[in-house]
């Protein structure tokens, strides 16, 4: 990996344009933390590029592990964290949007360090298969291992659409997979690994354990924090449960039988409180027969689908 290139600011600038055509106000506040983090990293490394990024011989062999924490945070020049920090912007903005802060950036640290960690398994793996010692010597540095398990997780809530590459129109389910080669075959110099292991940790989170996970420990945490009862909990994706592992189902504290929804506005965003008063107004319409306790925070799957419509076209019409 070769030293950055002094002098070179001409990314920063075009970043801060960026930044300034779509308002600082308009960029909800983990988003912009974590951008505002590698851009204060760039300028002000905490360590050289050749003792932050990560690889098997650095990492596994001589156990300098904390290169998992430092690598998705530096950049090789000023043009590598212009293009991933611009795609930050608008996956972090849509995706925080949706998931609420605390839960984003629990996904961002967990997705950081999952990343760095399967890559070195692939690296590993693939020095014992070629019994090539240049896999286990590759170092790698960056956001984009993290952007495109970003970019699996907002393709997965929206299988249905399309994204163009190159001109060319491809179903978002296979967008990731598109990319991750042509990347490869435009900019040689880019990590394959790196990407692909990206993509392994979004289709952990979509298709496999890692959501469940995530869920379970925030849950422990809330609990211990508050001392919650063992059978609800309170995560802060929105999401809180019983043993049952129902998503999106909340029980309330009896102060706010009156007023449920005095329950979860405070402290949320625009959209948030948008989503939750058409929740709200969901279970009202839906259980309007049986009267006594207020519903609980939680929905059938149609009454969700439309809820989630009603979201969604009022997020077109603020994009448009």
């Amino acid at each position: 990996m070769r030293n950055r290139p002094r002098g070179s600011h001409l990314g920063l600038m075009l970043l801060a344009s960026q930044l300034f055509q779509v308002g600082v106000d308009n960029i909800p506040p983990v988003t912009l933390a974590v951008l505002g983090l590698n851009v204060y990293l760039y300028l002000f490394p905490a360590a050289p590029l050749m003792q932050a990024c990560v690889s098997v011989q650095q990492a596994y062999w001589l156990k300098d592990w904390r290169r998992l924490l430092l690598s998705p945070l530096h950049h090789a020049d000023d043009w590598h964290l212009y293009f991933n920090m611009v795609s930050f912007l608008w996956k972090g903005t849509k995706l925080e949007r949706r998931l609420g802060g605390p839960w984003f950036l629990y996904l961002l640290s967990v997705f950081s360090l999952l990343t760095g960690l399967v890559y070195l398994l692939l690296e590993a793996s693939l020095t014992e298969l070629t019994q090539d010692q240049s896999y286990s010597m590759a170092c790698a540095v960056g956001f984009s291992g993290v952007l495109f398990a970003l970019k699996v997780l907002s393709n997965h809530y929206h299988p249905g659409g399309v994204t163009y590459v190159m001109g060319f129109p491809v179903s978002n389910r296979y967008t990731s997979w598109v990319e991750l080669v042509l990347i490869h075959i435009t900019s040689p110099g880019t990590s394959l690994i790196g990407h692909l292991a990206g993509i392994l940790v979004g289709l952990l989170y979509t298709a496999g354990p890692l959501k469940a996970v995530m869920k379970k420990c925030a849950g422990l945490v809330t609990s211990n924090r508050h001392n919650s009862p063992p059978n609800a909990y309170y995560g802060s994706s929105g999401y809180s449960g019983t043993g049952g592992g129902h998503s999106g189902y909340r029980q309330y504290p009896p102060d706010y039988t009156t007023n449920p929804t005095a329950s979860y506005t405070s402290g949320l965003t625009e959209d948030e409180q948008l989503e939750a008063a058409i929740r709200n107004s969901l279970n009202e319409r839906g259980q309007s027969s049986q009267r006594g306790a207020p519903p609980p925070y939680g929905f059938q799957l149609s009454e969700e689908a439309r809820a989630e419509d009603i979201r969604l076209r009022r997020l077109r019409r603020f994009d448009s």
